[in-house]
This record gives structure tokens, sequence and C-alpha cells, in this order.
């Protein structure tokens, strides 16, 4: 006699599964079509702008503080105007973005290396170092590449969406052989 807990398990391993190898698929699309990856990346992006920025033009009408309100109102025109860009303009808008993230890159580093040394934190330091450094060379080659580093943040994401895959797929098998075992208890008892 199945237990509950054997059926959510019977079904969550499936789920496990499916979603690793959609992941995997995804990856590999990621590293095959890096130019049409960051297209739909680029339009994904914009219809969140778009979302947002209704969300935001919805708050500026609703009662309260007009300062408030005004700054909603600024939001809403910069997230619809980031959206119409993105849609417009998905190859510039992707520079963009990389310039963007390639500024908070070495703003990041340069926390995490002065952090490094003045933070009473129990972590090693040469690990703070190493992690300000990193991010502070990523960005200064995002900066410096942004059309190369637009590329780059592709293949970053096809190889982690194969490998997160992969970790989902081994995870659903394994709590699959889980559910085998309750299953098994549960028959024997």
């Amino acid at each position: 006699m199945p237990t509950d807990l054997s059926n959510f398990l019977t079904w969550s391993w499936k789920v496990l599964v499916v979603q690793g190898i959609v992941a995997v698929v995804l990856g590999i699309v990621a590293l095959v079509w890096p130019s049409i990856t960051l297209i739909a990346l680029v339009f994904l992006w914009g219809i969140w702008a778009l979302v947002d920025g209704i969300a935001m033009g919805a708050a500026a009408f609703r009662p309260g503080p007009t300062g408030g309100r005004i700054l909603f109102g600024v939001m809403a025109v910069l997230g619809i105007l980031a959206a119409f860009f993105a849609f417009v303009r998905p190859g510039v808008t992707a520079v963009a973005l990389t310039w963007i993230l390639g500024i908070w890159l070495i703003v990041r580093g340069i926390f995490e290396l002065v952090g490094a040394f003045s933070s009473t934190l129990q972590a090693p330091r040469w690990l703070l170092v190493l992690g300000g450094l990193l991010d502070l060379v990523l960005g200064i080659l995002f900066v410096a590449n942004p059309g190369t580093g637009v590329v780059a943040i592709i293949w970053v994401v096809g190889v982690m969406a194969i490998v997160w895959g992969i970790v989902f797929v081994v995870l659903g098998l394994t709590v699959r052989k889980g559910a085998a075992e309750i299953e098994a208890a549960a028959t024997t008892a």
C-alpha cells in the first residue's frame, strides 16, 4: 500500500528529472546559438521592464504622498522606455546591460577588496581577496569588451544550466531510489 510520502516522492523525482533535462537542453542551446539566446534574454528582460513599468504606473495613480507618486511615475516612464528600447534595439540593449554589469562588478570587487582587509569576519581573507579580484577582472573585461562580454555571459549561463541540469537529474534519480525503498518498506509492513 503506497504512502503519501512515496506518492509525493514518485511525483517529485519525475519533476526534478524533467527540470534537469530542460536545463541541460537550454544550456546546450545557449552554447550552440549564443546570439539567439542573447536576443531571447534581452526580450525577456524587456518584458520584465515593461511589466515593472506598468506596475509603477499603476502605483503612481494610487492615493498617497505626491513625492512618492512622482517617483513611481518617473520609474514607470523609465521602465516602459527601457522595454521599448529592448524590443526595438536588442543588440544595443545587450551591450548596455553588459556595461551595467561590468560597472557593478568593478564596484563590487572594490568593496570586496576593501572588506577583505577591514572585516572582522572569520572567513579566510585570501578567499575575500580572490572573490574581489575575480569581480574586478570580470568587470574590467566586460566594460572593455562589451560585445565579447555579452557572449561570455551567455556561455556562463549555458554552462551553469548544463551543470545544474545534471545536478537535478542526479537528485531526481536519488529521490526515485528513496521512493522505491519507502514503497518496498510499506508493502512488506
